[in-house]
């Protein structure tokens, strides 16, 4: 009596299980669940804020915009920290900004208020953090500036903050590399007023680094090797491993690959300074206005530089 008997299985990874598994007979279907969309995620925050009582300027299309890439759990997480920061403000009911906030809280971890920066990192920060939200304004690509802030959280000692407007499925290369030059812009900034780098710059490095060796070699973006996949991804049986990357291709490709990811981030890197020294004194107005605010919305930010974002430079 196997009749009527359905089994159903679910896993993380995909990659690793055995294709005997697989084959009709034992699990005929596969069902890929992805991260949520935008709509999705709408309809998860009606779901969790049911028993919260929410303000009625309160708009979850809004919140569900700003969240691309949370999971089911991360948006209850973010509907508990509102209620639970409303709560603690005396509130009747959780407005936009407790949302907000708990977006904050989410992505990046509390803000860390006994954390006591010296008035020179302070400063540092400060010029970083402007460095990257001059350039989300300079370059028409990237995504509109939601917020800018030297408070530190996690492991970052501030922030700048570009939610994308709409989910991403497709980048173009010009897209990515400007991108790239938006994360370098804060390095680029403290180049250019300390005459000097720090150590700030460590997760942008990474992130643009990973993003310009992507571009290289699984997106066929680079001229010199063409369009060519170079490395085949490896699932390894056993789980918690790195997926490793196979090598599939010479010494010599290699080499070229390096070069060309290096070309990638200093020409970006090249073209944050340019622009930046071209509005040095925007810059140095922002910077210092963000010294003495800590915080600063996007829109407070283009009314201080009187700037709208461009869509050409």
């Amino acid at each position: 009596g196997q009749q009527g008997l359905i089994l159903i299985a679910a896993t993380n990874r995909p990659d690793t299980l055995d294709p005997a598994l697989l084959r009709p007979g034992r699990f005929d279907r596969t069902i890929i669940i992805n991260l949520p969309d935008i709509k999705g995620r709408e309809e998860i925050l009606k779901v969790h804020t049911r028993k919260i009582k929410l303000s009625e300027t309160v708009n979850l299309k809004s919140v569900a915009s700003q969240t691309p890439g949370f999971s089911g759990a991360d948006l209850a997480n973010l509907c508990n920290e509102a209620a639970l920061m409303a709560a603690r403000n005396n509130k009747e009911a959780v407005d936009e900004i407790d949302l907000d906030k708990s977006v904050e809280r989410v992505l990046m971890g509390p803000e860390k208020k006994s954390h006591i920066m010296s008035k020179k990192e302070k400063e540092i920060t400060s010029l970083h953090e402007s460095g990257h939200a001059l350039l989300s304004l300079l370059l028409p690509e990237v995504n509109p500036l939601k917020k800018v802030s030297i408070i530190p959280r996690g492991l970052a000692g501030g922030y700048t903050f570009t939610p994308p407007l709409e989910d991403r499925h497709y980048w173009t290369k010009k897209e990515l590399l400007a991108e790239i030059t938006m994360i370098l812009g804060g390095r680029a900034s403290e180049e250019l007023n300390l005459n000097e780098v720090t150590t700030g710059a460590q997760n942008d490095l990474e992130v643009a680094t990973g993003m310009a060796r992507r571009m290289v070699t699984q997106f066929g973006m680079s001229e010199r090797l063409g369009n060519l996949t170079l490395g085949r991804r490896e699932g390894l049986v056993f789980l918690g491993r790195d997926i490793m990357e196979e090598k599939n291709y010479s010494e010599q490709t290699a080499h070229v690959i390096d070069e060309e990811v290096k070309q990638i981030i200093d020409d970006a890197y090249n073209k944050a300074l340019e622009l930046l020294k071209n509005s040095q004194d925007k810059l140095k107005l922002l910077s210092n206005t963000l010294l003495e605010k800590e915080v600063l919305s996007g829109e407070e930010v283009k009314k201080i530089l009187g700037i709208e974002k461009s869509d050409s430079i």
